[in-house]
């Protein structure tokens, strides 16, 4: 069929053509927001959930919510590489400036400003290598000490001031957020609990890979009280299988029963997946219906996709000690395995296997969903390491000291 009228978009954060399953966490994110912009106390949340089953889409989606109720947005990515800061006051200053613009001189915007230069003085904010200006006195004593879990509250609540004397609002939008310091996570928690002491028009809703559950509760022990965490899982086979059928109909194509449920079970109804089977598979058939057998042609595409962009891009960043740790893993199936059976696999001790274990969780490979266990955080990864490495590191090393 032809290529150019698919309309399936597998890519990394691309919104499909259709959202579904989502209803009820979007509905939430809707309440949240009209809420928090009558300065009514709604619990900031983050939507946690493995790669591939669509957080940053959803973000996306709530970003647009956002905007439909005249929010100021301040949406970012974290990383492993640049701390919380830095990121953050790019989308500060801008969010203050509007602030500034949008009506006669308001002294709790200008004090945001000075807040703002404080705090880009005490921790020598930089974007990029250039600094950031702010043509405006700080504030002494205000945001000032150089220490995140100080200052970044101070700041939090005099930007929430400054957005409820111009009766409007902000969301903060994190992104991956897992990749977060303890002591980052902290600050924005213990800024967080005031604004919602002072009923502040601000809000923070994030997304991120299960462990940052257990950040959250390592950063501060309230954390609960402020936080919910609503999973975000595989789509169940009704929703899997709208995703394909709905925007293949606004193009006069269907699937067939069987082509539906060969998706949904090559897929395991992750939304990534399912966005990419979807796109082979329509290319793959000659016409409507597309049948098992054409989503079976396409499965090899679909496969050699997954492993060269989705898989690999994640392989590429672990050392070699890394992946033969991930290969032991996979040797003993999807997870969660407990970590004494991954050493015993390796040949090594549980101690020396802890250091690669914690880089792994660090780099957002794998998650302990309970004490001693460990699970891949990407859905699917032990198959692709199986179809990369036929051989676990144990019997590699078996067979080569043999031969």
């Amino acid at each position: 069929m032809d290529p150019i009228r698919n309309p399936f978009v597998p890519g990394a954060g691309t919104p499909p053509p259709e959202l579904t399953g989502r209803e009820a966490l979007l509905d939430r994110a809707r309440i949240t927001l009209a809420r928090t912009k009558l300065s009514r106390f709604s619990k900031s949340f983050i939507a946690v959930g493995l790669r591939g089953v669509g957080k940053t889409v959803l973000l996306s989606r709530i970003k647009e919510l956002a905007k439909e109720l005249d929010y100021r947005i301040c949406s970012i990515e974290a990383h492993d590489q640049k701390p919380l800061a830095d990121l953050l006051v790019p989308h500060l200053r801008r969010t203050l400036l509007e602030l500034d613009r949008l009506g006669a001189l308001d002294e709790r915007v200008k004090r945001g400003l000075r807040v703002l230069k404080s705090f880009m003085s005490a921790l020598t904010i930089k974007l990029g290598d250039a600094e950031l200006r702010l043509d405006i006195d700080g504030e002494t004593g205000s945001a000032d000490s150089g220490d995140i879990e100080a200052d970044l509250p101070d700041l939090l609540v005099a930007i929430g001031r400054a957005a409820a004397s111009r009766k409007t609002a902000i969301v903060l939008l994190i992104d991956e957020i897992q990749y977060l310091s303890e002591k980052d996570m902290s600050a924005l928690i213990m800024g967080l609990h005031q604004i919602a002491q002072e009923r502040l028009p601000l809000v923070m809703i994030g997304a991120g890979l299960p462990q940052v559950v257990g950040l959250t509760g390592r950063s501060k022990s309230y954390a609960e009280r402020l936080f919910d965490f609503p999973r975000v899982n595989a789509l169940d086979p009704p929703d899997a299988k709208l995703a394909l059928t709905e925007p293949a109909r606004q193009e006069q194509v269907i699937f067939s029963e069987g082509a539906l449920d060969r998706i949904v079970s090559l897929t395991q109804g992750y939304p990534y997946f399912v966005q990419e089977w979807g796109y082979h598979s329509w290319n793959y058939a000659n016409h409507s219906p597309i049948t098992a057998g054409d989503v079976d042609g396409a499965s090899p595409a679909a496969f050699r996709a997954l492993d060269e962009s989705f898989f690999r891009v994640r392989l590429d960043r672990l050392t070699p000690r890394e992946r033969d740790y991930l290969r032991a893993m996979a040797e003993l199936g999807g997870g969660p395995h407990r970590s004494g059976d991954v050493a015993a696999l390796l040949g090594i001790a549980v101690t020396s296997a802890a250091p690669l274990r914690a880089g792994l969780i660090n780099k957002g490979m794998i998650y302990s969903p309970a004490h001693g266990d460990t699970a891949f955080t990407v859905p699917l990864f032990d198959e692709f390491m199986r179809r990369i490495v036929p051989d676990p590191p144990a019997r590699a090393r078996r067979t080569a000291t043999r031969e």
